[in-house]
């Protein structure tokens, strides 16, 4: 991949950030800390947003009016789901004005009829295919006629295969989870259209129009391995489901380009955030890993985080993290348990509980 100047900020180096919403943007009905404000900003040095989401339950304009509603300017058209990609793949597949069983929300409904199909609830209407996202009120019911109709061996495609969603209360079962309860009762798989699939850059690609875009997101296994998959440049924002943790043991097809704490690294240079395998010196942090153990040392011995201290609010927790992946990622074989000890004192896990959560 080509990073560009590594001393111009990430909104003027790429054209478009291709952003994900949940753990991004807004968490349940609250924007994420410093989005708004961040996004207006990267708009402000001509970056375009194109908000893209896995999240099939709500259409675009619900979708912009609540990223209005939280102080993000946005249009139903900078709106990409994984809904749309699924509804793509299932308009090159059956003909015009096929009915299509949705088990989902009217994310799906909105998808399926802009593409000239007609969304149906029941096998009685006579589906020629199966499409299945996200919804709060997905049942038993929906899920079950969902598994007759894939068991009759009618085509079935996901929007996607998330297995969780944030919640303010924490995550919760996501898309994959019902997707997993059709799987177990028909013993087949679906074609998935959303991240990290191909169908879902490809939606993102087409309606947004972008040349050198910037994929970010808060998820390792969509968001950023979508990216890797397309050749594009990523960045991570720890403010969703990936902790530092995980990123640090992350396998090379998941690993981004650029980490940030939040959207706020849009306003800053390249060179800040970049990482990469062998890079294991940043600032005046430094890591290495002896003995299948990470270690990290800072110069200055500097305070680090606290229970007052927020995890990541250290001006050098972002540089600690960037060499544990570099050390990390150049090594086979490291302790998952040194690598939560090493940057517990500069990442504390949430509610005191190193390494969990995702």
């Amino acid at each position: 991949m080509d990073h560009g100047d590594l001393d111009q900020v990430l909104a003027l180096t790429y054209d478009v950030a291709l952003l994900d919403l949940d753990g991004v943007v807004y968490i349940g009905p609250d924007a994420v800390d410093h989005a708004p404000a961040a996004l207006k900003s990267a708009r402000a040095e001509g970056m375009r947003l194109a908000f893209v989401t896995n999240n099939a339950s709500r259409p675009p304009e619900e979708v912009a009016a609540h990223l209005t509603e939280l102080g993000v300017e946005a249009l139903p058209a900078e709106v990409i789901t994984s809904a749309q990609a699924a509804a793509r793949l299932l308009a090159e597949r059956v003909p015009a004005g096929s009915a299509v069983l949705v088990v989902g929300g009217e994310g799906l409904t909105a998808a399926l009829e802009e593409r000239g199909l007609v969304p149906v609830r029941s096998l009685a209407e006579r589906p020629v295919a199966v499409v299945q996202g996200f919804a709060p009120d997905v049942d038993w019911r929906a899920l079950a006629e969902g598994s007759y109709a894939v068991a009759s061996g009618l085509p079935w495609v996901a929007s996607n295969v998330d297995r969780t969603v944030p919640t303010p209360r924490g995550l919760a079962p996501g898309n994959g989870a019902f997707v997993d309860a059709v799987r177990a009762a028909t013993g087949r798989d679906p074609v998935v259209a959303g991240k990290p699939e191909p169908p879902m850059h490809r939606e993102a690609m087409v309606r947004s129009g972008a040349i050198r875009p910037l994929v970010v997101g808060d998820r390792l296994d969509t968001d950023i391995e979508g990216a890797v998959r397309a050749g594009v440049d990523s960045l991570l924002v720890l403010t969703g489901v990936t902790s530092p943790a995980q990123l640090v043991l992350a396998p090379a097809h998941v690993r981004p380009t650029y980490i940030g704490v939040d959207l706020r690294a849009l306003q800053a240079p390249a060179s800040s955030l970049a990482v990469a395998a062998g890079q294991v010196e940043y600032g005046q942090c430094r890591a290495e890993v002896t003995g299948g153990r990470l270690f990290v040392h800072h110069r200055d011995d500097a305070p680090r985080a606290s229970a007052q201290r927020p995890a990541g609010s250290h001006p050098a927790a972002l540089d600690v993290l960037r060499a544990a992946c570099g050390a990390t990622w150049a090594t086979e074989n490291v302790d998952p348990r040194s690598v939560v000890a090493a940057l517990e004192p500069w990442w504390p896990a949430p509610g005191g509980t190193p390494g969990e959560g995702s």
